[in-house]
């Protein structure tokens, strides 16, 4: 997909880009919360990212390790910035299936607004508001039930220059329709509105803004996506709008932060030209504030602003100058919890472990994890190298009489029923000797078993 870059005002700017994010598996995704606000368990994390990516493709520059080590990581969102109604519902469907297998949260960032970034570096987005709702419709579609974060149109509502009054109650229509038909779509999804950030527009104009725009429907709004403030005068920021809503009768309502390059200076906006950022707060849900479901990193570090660089694009030396001398990850072990009351009725465990053993010979090997429900199936599919790096690999997977694969990720399935095979994509067909990759898939009826057939190119 195209990759963006709204610039805001002088003091902000947005980048759009195809990522998402993954921490720790097997964490359930309930909404509950007890050292956050709403919602607990761990984020996903693409393993097909564009620094994800780049770092697999460039194992001896110097700058690799550290950008693996604390940015590629990470759980980033996962943008949908195309205008493709066509397709969306796949893409969406494609991406929530590998994080439900995983059993982690997506976050998805939706720009696709009409007269987006008011004509700026990132104009686009849909043809017209009508168009606008189609191609919500079918980006809802794909959501599936589990829980997933939306960051709804970024500076959709703290960007108003360029709209006349109709313009401006076409838009706050359009984004509280929008909101309605993801939440109808998927109870479970929390959608947050934008509130811009908090050297942006006031507190007070800022739940104006909202209100206008329908956060009541809303679970919240998100601030400093791209930006730089520090995370406690975002919070702080935060908590002004929740008193203002609160005041108009709206409680209830959450905050989320980009923390994603708040970690060093802040001053002008433009990332491309600054060496003294650092990424900030790692992303989470354990922000041990009840006002804040989540640090998220919705601009993905080391993508450019449009200042140096074209818009979006990946640069290690910029995701090296913000992750070069910050802190390293923590490293605590998952919390384990039960499935949500919203997973279809198991009918048997719900998740088979794959094999473990290590592979002791050349070529490469494969085994499966099954998460089965009533009716159907995802499956994790672990590939490892041998004892040799290996370039391309075909999975071999025979599913049982009555099986039928819907989709697939990371992998390219030929045929759907009976014997299927998965070969590599573009991305993850280099596998290091004794290191793994992983595709998915999903299906209706009963999942293959643990161990499949491997072979390289």
């Amino acid at each position: 997909m195209a990759i963006l870059s709204p610039l805001r005002s002088r003091s902000a700017a947005i980048s759009v880009a195809a990522i998402a994010g993954t921490v720790a598996a097997g964490v359930c995704f309930a909404v509950s919360g007890a050292s956050a606000g709403t919602v607990s368990g761990s984020l996903y994390r693409d393993p097909s990212s564009a620094v994800v990516r780049w770092v697999a493709a460039n194992p001896g520059d110097s700058r690799a390790a550290v950008i693996r080590d604390k940015i590629a990581s990470q759980p980033q969102a996962r943008w949908f910035a195309n205008f493709n109604p066509s397709t969306v519902q796949a893409e969406v469907s494609e991406h929530i299936g590998a994080a439900n297998a995983a059993q982690q949260i997506p976050v998805l960032a939706v720009y696709e607004i009409t007269n987006r970034d008011c004509g700026g570096a990132s104009a686009g987005g849909a043809p017209d508001l009508n168009q606008y709702q189609t191609w919500v419709s079918n980006f809802a579609r794909g959501l599936g039930n589990q829980t997933v974060l939306i960051i709804l149109e970024t500076d959709s509502l703290a960007l108003l220059t360029c709209l006349n009054s109709s313009e401006l109650a076409a838009r706050n229509q359009a984004i509280s329709t929008a909101t309605r038909t993801i939440k109808s779509a998927n109870p479970n999804a929390k959608v947050y509105l934008d509130a811009g950030h908090s050297t942006w527009n006031s507190a007070g104009e800022t739940a104006n803004r909202l209100r206008a725009a329908g956060v009541q429907y809303a679970d919240g709004f998100f601030s400093n996506v791209s930006n730089y403030n520090s995370t406690s005068s975002e919070a702080n920021f935060g908590r002004a709008v929740i008193s203002s809503l609160n005041g108009m009768g709206l409680s209830g309502k959450r905050q989320v932060i980009d923390t994603s390059r708040n970690g060093g200076a802040s001053g002008d906006w433009c990332g491309d030209d600054n060496t003294d950022r650092r990424i900030g707060q790692y992303p989470t849900t354990n922000t041990g504030d009840a006002n804040i479901d989540a640090y998220l990193w919705v601009k993905p570090p080391g993508e450019a602003d449009g200042c140096r660089y074209t818009a979006g694009s990946f640069q290690p030396d910029l995701a090296f100058s913000l992750a070069n001398g910050a802190p390293n990850p923590p490293t605590t072990a998952p919390p384990t919890t039960t499935p949500p009351t919203t997973t279809p009725p198991v009918t048997t465990p719900p998740v088979t472990p794959p094999n473990s053993s290590p592979p002791t010979g050349d070529g490469c090997y494969a085994d499966v994890a099954i998460n089965q429900w009533a009716g159907g199936f995802t499956a994790s599919v672990t590939v490892t190298a041998g004892k040799s790096d290996i370039s391309g690999w075909t999975v071999t997977v025979v599913l049982p009489s009555g099986t039928a694969v819907t989709g697939t990720w990371n992998a390219q399935a030929s045929g759907t029923s009976g014997t299927v095979q998965f070969r590599n994509v573009s991305y993850n067909g280099r596998v290091l000797g004794r290191q793994s990759t992983n595709f998915g898939f999903q299906g209706t009826g009963t999942g293959p078993g643990t161990t499949a057939t491997c072979v390289t190119a």
